[in-house]
């Protein structure tokens, strides 16, 4: 164990003041931002329909209003087994356990956006107990010593609190934080485990301490279960893991070894009942990503990767093409290369080895195999490995330097606050955010619908169109009505509306229905997911209109 240092009261303070910061964005405006396309998804599996089910019901050629869609987004008739069922019909890989927590959190506080996000902002409290756990064993730091400032854990606390990567996934209404819960969870168990097996002790002490060993394993078999449960992307988290495990044996069959393949069995043995239901799809979910952008190489890949890890510190919504971008990417890029090489440098390799392999192994098929589609969720342990190594550089360049350099550090400290700080300001009062992918400019979209007078917005069922719809139910108002197809047929507009809206209209489909009805169609949005297009007469035929309307006039 390394040398311990009581924290100082300022600093207790700061951690508490930083986490209380955190509790507060978490659970304020959780209902201002969109309603995303994949947040939509969570709402019809919890309501117990399957998408053909709700597609046939209102993608029927009818005019239908916003209230149509409420059916399908939440708590209804249906029952929990029939959550469970169209999971394993359309969505099997994605595990139940959030889905089933979540409707049974809804039937007691309702449909609502509020309601739905703020489960995920209850469990992402969990986040700052299990990180603290994870430093402690991670750094040897007996539980029961308390105010110890080493190894970072208080430290740790508070940048998860204010961490806009984190943010993000605390107000998200899918199951991504409770995953990050399960993964800390899970790894604080197993290195407890380890160093309660490879403590040197009397043959009296090790039978006394059976039961405690037995418990932790047991704690691990049952998160390393629940995290499979949450989300299937923990199988490579078990497979860092057991990389860890053997490594730090030597490669040899210790006892250690022994019991850790015994504990992952039974985590295994018990996510069966779901594996058997996956086990048709899951090459698939080898060789795709939920609605992600495609991505076709590695440099993709690696420039979304690099964006990531800027924002688990600095995120104000910068696109690629702001001329900051890239300035803030490197520095944190080169921030975060510091942390974990100090962090290689001045710690033991059984802690160092184990944030390496955590930050490293879960995101190696995302990057090597080809034709997977990076999506943000999948680097979830990496931004739990580098922000513990940040913690560690941080909470040891205050203590263990020259009265100048920490002056130095603590300007830094300062640095990375007010960038977490600023971040989660923007956040705060925003309407859209970079991880709503499809459905980021949904609010520009409903502002122009909502402003104009007796509006129908027309959509078909393909791609990602319908998810999209049901997004943008949420943003418009009463007055708007829908008119929805399958299969691109041509919709019968009826005369009574004055503003027809086509929502990511095919070339093909709108030029049909442009010569259908003798209109012509200016485009009104666009953006690199979708388009919106608004249905208006020819030149001709309105110049036409205003001279007869002119000539009524006059009589």
């Amino acid at each position: 164990m390394r040398h311990l240092k009581i924290a100082p009261s300022w600093l207790r303070f700061l951690i508490i003041f930083l986490l209380t910061m955190g509790v507060l964005f978490r659970f304020f405006n959780l209902d201002t931002k969109v309603y995303s396309h994949d947040e939509i998804y969570t709402s019809l599996r919890i309501s117990g329909y399957t998408r053909t089910e709700a597609q046939n019901k209102l993608f029927n050629g009818s005019v239908i209003g916003k209230e149509s869609f409420a059916q399908f987004q939440g708590v209804n008739q249906k029952s929990l087994n029939d959550t469970i069922m169209t999971l394993a019909k359309e969505d099997s890989l994605h595990p139940p356990l959030y889905y089933i927590i979540a409707r049974l959190w809804l039937e007691v506080f309702g449909n609502s956006v509020t309601a739905i996000r703020s489960l995920s902002a209850l469990i992402s409290l969990l986040v700052f107990p299990g990180v603290y756990w994870l430093c402690r064993e991670l750094f040897n730091v007996p539980l029961s010593v308390p105010g110890v400032a080493m190894p970072a854990a208080g430290v740790a606390i508070a940048l998860m609190a204010i961490s806009p990567i984190q943010l993000v996934y605390a107000q998200e209404a899918q199951e991504y934080i409770l995953w990050l819960v399960t993964i800390l969870l899970s790894s604080a168990s197993l290195l407890r485990a380890m160093r309660l097996e490879s403590q040197d002790r009397d043959e009296l002490a090790k039978q006394r301490q059976q039961p405690e060993i037995f418990t932790i394993w047991s704690i691990y078999a049952v998160t390393l279960a629940i995290s499979l449960y949450t989300f299937l992307w923990s199988a490579f988290v078990a497979v860092a893991h057991g990389i860890y495990v053997i490594i730090t044996a030597r490669f040899q069959f210790s006892s250690t070894v022994r019991t850790y393949l015994i504990a992952s069995l039974i985590g295994f043995l018990a996510f069966m009942p779901w594996l058997v239901v996956v086990i048709g799809d899951f090459f698939q979910f080898l060789i795709s990503a939920d609605k992600a952008t495609p991505q076709s190489s590695l440099m993709p890949k690696l420039k979304f990767l690099l964006m990531q890890l800027s924002r688990i510190f600095f995120d104000i919504d910068l696109s690629s093409d702001n001329q900051f971008y890239y300035l803030i990417t490197l520095t944190f890029f080169m921030f975060i290369g510091y942390s974990i090489y100090f962090l290689c440098q001045t710690t033991n390799y059984k802690v160092w080895l184990f944030i390496i392999i955590l930050i490293v192994v879960p995101i190696l098929p995302d990057l090597m195999v080809e034709g997977i589609q990076s999506s943000e969720p999948y680097f979830i342990p990496s931004y739990l490995g580098i922000q513990v190594a940040v913690a560690y550089l941080l909470n040891t360049k205050i203590y263990n330097e020259s009265v100048s350099r920490q002056n130095i550090w603590y300007a830094i400290v300062g640095l990375v606050i007010i960038c977490g700080l600023i971040s989660c300001k923007v956040n705060f009062q925003a309407e859209t955010w970079w991880n709503k992918g499809i459905s980021y400019g949904n609010p520009q979209v409903a502002q122009i619908i909502n402003l104009t007078t007796r509006p129908l917005l027309i959509s078909d069922a393909l791609g990602n169109n319908y998810g999209n719809v049901f997004s943008l139910s949420y943003l418009l108002e009463p007055k708007v009505q829908f008119l929805l197809v399958q299969n691109q047929k041509i919709p019968k507009i009826p005369d009574r509306f004055a503003n027809v809206f086509l929502f990511n209209p095919s070339d093909t489909w709108r030029e049909t229905i442009e010569k259908k009805y003798n209109l012509k169609t200016d485009i009104v949005y666009s953006d690199n997911y979708y388009s919106v297009w608004k249905l208006a007469k020819p030149r001709s035929v309105r110049q036409r209109d205003i001279l007869r309307k002119t000539k009524l006039s006059n009589r």
